[in-house]
């Protein structure tokens, strides 16, 4: 029998229009082996709602999007038997890259045709779930401001982040580590699934989807003309290596800050409180992965 495989698709995500995308799917899905829908979102959390309505009716529910429409659609499959496609549509695609599934739609469809699965872990702050990077402090606050702004894209999000770096100020915070503790000030603190933001941004080189752990990465104050640099240390993947960056791994994360403020949960921002409780679900979401992909 064939499987039945749903396409959740936004039609707004990266800045791109998605028009064409029935076309490719209709010619490069393997039509052998799969019987397949596809449906547009309309609005903001209609792919979660799709997701979990089709999670007993089809075996392979794809998101066509950004890390904003994966985790809609991935948080309904998180703990189920159905299966996670991805087709990367978005700004960053940080989980698609870190999963090798190609940026090209043709190509990212017949990755599909494979069935390459494995079995990642997910993750969530006070209860909501994330799968690609969480983050407090600065980039959050650009993931507020690029929410607002009209133009999409990378060169966007870097304009953004020039334009708001001098402007920002460290905060204070206490966080607990699988009962270790740490009080400190930092620039930003992001906890990492994946290795990177997106757009081959890496942020903690050494992370991984499949080892039960998050990676906390404080990046502590650094001075303005060091900015360019942790840019180029992402880029190469050597954030780990500079003086401003500590990495440490766990399962059950409590952050406390002075004041509630934005919070991103795979780049799409949100206003929460002063306390943060952060957890991983290892190996519960089933995912199809790209061809070169090493566990």
């Amino acid at each position: 029998m064939k499987r039945k495989a749903l396409f959740i698709v936004n039609p707004i995500s990266g800045g791109r229009k998605k028009d064409d995308v029935p076309g490719l799917i209709r010619r490069h899905l393997d039509v052998d082996v799969f019987d397949y829908t596809i449906v547009f979102t309309n609005s903001v959390a209609h792919a979660r709602e799709l997701a979990f309505e089709a999670v007993d009716k089809y075996d392979l529910i794809t998101a066509v999007g950004g890390d904003g429409t994966v985790n809609e659609v991935a948080s309904a499959l998180v703990g189920t038997n159905s299966l996670l496609g991805i087709i990367p549509c978005g700004s960053g695609n940080g989980l698609s890259r870190f999963l090798d599934i190609p940026m090209d739609i043709k190509k990212a469809i017949e990755n599909l045709n494979t069935g390459h699965t494995e079995l990642i872990d997910s993750a969530e702050v006070n209860g909501q779930p994330f799968f690609n990077m969480a983050g407090i402090g600065f980039d959050a606050h650009i993931s507020q401001v690029f929410a607002h702004n009209k133009k999409r894209g990378f060169i966007t999000y870097i304009k953004s982040s020039i334009m708001e770096v001098a402007k920002y100020k460290p905060q204070h915070y206490h966080i607990e580590i699988d009962g270790r503790t740490y009080e400190l000030d930092a620039f930003m603190l992001s906890i990492a699934n994946s290795s990177q933001y997106g757009n081959d941004m890496h942020i903690s080189p050494c992370a991984s989807v499949q080892d039960g752990l998050l990676d906390v990465c404080i990046i502590k104050p650094f001075p303005l003309y060091s900015f360019p640099q942790m840019g180029l240390r992402m880029l190469f993947k050597t954030t780990d290596k500079s003086k401003y960056v500590e990495i440490i791994r766990g399962e059950h994360i409590i952050i406390k800050r002075i004041a509630p403020g934005p919070i991103h949960l795979d780049g799409e921002p949100q206003i929460a409180g002063t306390d943060i409780k952060i957890n991983v679900r290892p190996g519960s979401l089933k995912v199809i992965v790209g061809a070169a992909y090493k566990s």
